[in-house]
């Protein structure tokens, strides 16, 4: 199966491509428009030119090696589509229309046909019934979502079951700033599932993260075995903790399974849990950009008591460990400050004061620590210890997790010279904790011969 021809095509074909507006097919040749390579409009029933490509009536009529086929059909019509495709040497096609699986057993019998085909012709088949992928960096838009377009390209790979939840975490990762290097809905996952996409972007130049959403699926041990086997960090949201069964196999044809085997598996096999979308993209980002630690040990300094608190209690609920720092750190702390609230772990300072960025460096330089999360309300008289920070990003091959707040206006120029070098700045304590408590997951993770622990249950 060529996976490749998928991702990264010369030519695509859009079959059903419309000069109506308020067609899937409009949309689709909309948003190819960035692409770089050869792009040919399939319609019988239409004539002239579409977005300045002409018309063709069918995929075989292609003077040209067709690599990948965007299918906007009904889905009766789509099997003969993709048996039209396999005999013209189309390589991979995506399948926008629902009706299939996910719609009872006449579904199921369409998308069996488009799995009998594709396997004899060794066809990769995105779909049916998903929106479809994005690979902002190629300009390669292969789906029918607007706004698409605008999605900026950035480290993390999203691989979601639902075409929905990839747009969703596509958009948001647009609306903070970030961006993606792949945004994958799989939809019921005809010959394309999690491992092959996974297998995919583990080897992607520019994927430094990859993210899963799932619901479910009936390879569960090779998705896991897949995870185990990827050089590139994975975190997963897998749902169904309550019983939404029938309403995800109405969705995606995805039965939800157990979701403690999910989780537990997930687990064994090395691959931190999260539980919103909002932690996956944090998650993300943070792996992405720091380096990874060697422990789930956090070391926390905030400047304010408060925020500290919800920070040690919500990384301590998530299975985080605030290690007791060693005797020289405290030492070093009550010499640089006599009057230190609490010396502990965390360590507050009580209020933001010039040597907040050494009392940070201290923390940091313990072996105790495995990872440093700081949290400090802005004031613009002192502002944030962006040049001590800045020097102990170079020091310490740790990661550093800024939490702050303030007037935007005030404290931008600091937040950006953290995130300018590579420290990941959150404006709550609570964003902050979970993105740190996936760090501290992925380190107790990374310190267990996960080979030797693997549940053969699951």
């Amino acid at each position: 199966m060529e996976i490749k021809s998928l991702f990264h095509p010369e030519s695509i074909a859009v079959i059903g491509a419309s000069h109506s507006t308020e067609k899937i097919g409009h949309e689709v040749m909309a948003n190819l428009e960035p692409f770089g390579g050869s792009v040919y409009p399939v319609n019988p029933s239409s004539e002239g030119e579409l977005f300045g490509e002409s018309f063709v009536e069918s995929v075989d009529a292609i003077d040209d090696t067709v690599d990948l086929a965007l299918i906007a059909v009904p889905a009766p019509v789509v099997p003969d589509v993709i048996d039209d495709c396999a005999h013209a040497g189309v390589n991979a096609a995506v399948v926008y229309a629902g009706g299939f699986a996910e719609a009872g057993d006449d579904g199921k019998a369409l998308q069996q046909r488009i799995v009998e085909t594709a396997m004899d012709h060794e066809m990769a088949i995105l779909g049916p019934n998903t929106s479809g992928f994005v690979v902002p960096d190629d300009g390669l838009l292969g789906s029918f979502a607007s706004g698409a377009e605008d999605v900026p390209a950035g480290g993390t790979c999203v691989i979601a079951q639902s075409g929905g939840i990839a747009h969703a975490l596509a958009f948001q990762t647009l609306r903070e700033g970030d961006g993606l290097s792949a945004m994958v809905g799989l939809g019921n996952r005809a010959t394309v599932g999690f491992p092959e996409v996974i297998d995919y972007f583990d080897g992607h130049e520019g994927t430094d993260a990859i993210v899963l959403h799932v619901e479910g699926t009936d390879r569960a041990r090779e998705l896991m075995e897949c995870c185990r086997s990827a050089e590139t960090p994975i975190l997963a949201y897998n749902v169904g903790e309550s019983d939404v069964g029938e309403f995800a196999e109405s969705h995606t044809g995805a039965l939800t399974g157990n979701y403690a085997l999910y989780r537990a598996g997930f687990e064994q096999y090395g691959v931190p849990a999260v539980d919103s979308t909002t932690e996956l993209l944090d998650g993300a980002a943070i792996l992405s950009n720091q380096s990874h630690p060697d422990g789930p040990n956090v070391g926390v300094v905030t400047a304010q008591a408060g925020p500290g608190i919800i920070i040690a209690d919500r990384i301590q609920r998530a299975d985080g460990i605030l290690p007791e720092l060693n005797e020289t750190t405290q030492e070093q702390l009550a010499e640089l400050l006599p009057g230190i609230t609490y010396a502990g772990n965390p360590v507050d300072t009580g209020r933001p004061m010039p040597e907040f960025g050494e009392v940070i460096a201290i923390v940091a330089d313990d072996d105790a620590v495995d990872i440093v999360l700081v949290y400090e309300l802005f004031e613009a008289a002192i502002g944030l210890p962006v040049d001590r920070i800045q020097t102990l990003v170079d020091e310490i091959e740790k990661p550093i997790v800024f939490a702050t707040d303030g007037p935007p206006a005030a404290f931008d120029e600091d937040v950006a010279a953290l995130e300018e070098c590579g420290v990941p700045v959150f404006l709550s304590p609570e964003r902050a904790a979970d993105a740190v408590s996936v760090l501290a997951e992925y380190g107790s993770l990374e310190g267990r011969d996960v080979e030797s622990e693997v549940n053969t249950d699951v």
